[in-house]
């Protein structure tokens, strides 16, 4: 059983190894800073995850899942408040955005009644 246990830990961190490569691949090929900011915000709290958790699949002991438990809460609260902020502030500085067909963070004028569109 601890054989099994080890090497399922093996596959985890080779699997967040793995997602952090996608990650380092997306930053090179995708277009604008909003698309690279997803691939990494992303990779970060599963990568994250993977890693640790084949971590603590070695040496399984109660104080170690509990330090894994706090570092993925804060790791997916961090990377989530961390890729907004850095987006938002991208957005501020006006930076360049491929094809986007809406902008729910631009300000829109108050439609009159009959302009406004019907749900």
């Amino acid at each position: 059983m601890s054989t099994a246990i080890t090497v399922f830990g093996d596959i985890t961190i080779v699997a967040g190894a793995l997602v952090f490569a996608t990650a380092a691949l997306g930053l090179v090929r995708f277009p604008d800073v909003y698309t690279r900011i997803s691939a990494v915000g992303t990779a970060a709290g599963i990568g994250i995850v993977l890693v640790v958790v084949g971590a603590l699949l070695h040496q399984p002991t109660v104080p170690d899942a509990l330090k894994v438990i706090v570092i993925i809460v804060l790791q997916l609260i961090t990377s989530a408040v961390g890729s907004i902020a850095i987006a938002r502030s991208a957005y501020l500085m006006d930076s360049h955005i491929d094809q986007f067909a809406f902008d729910d963070l631009q300000t829109h004028e108050t439609l009159d009644p009959e302009e406004a569109p019907r749900s």
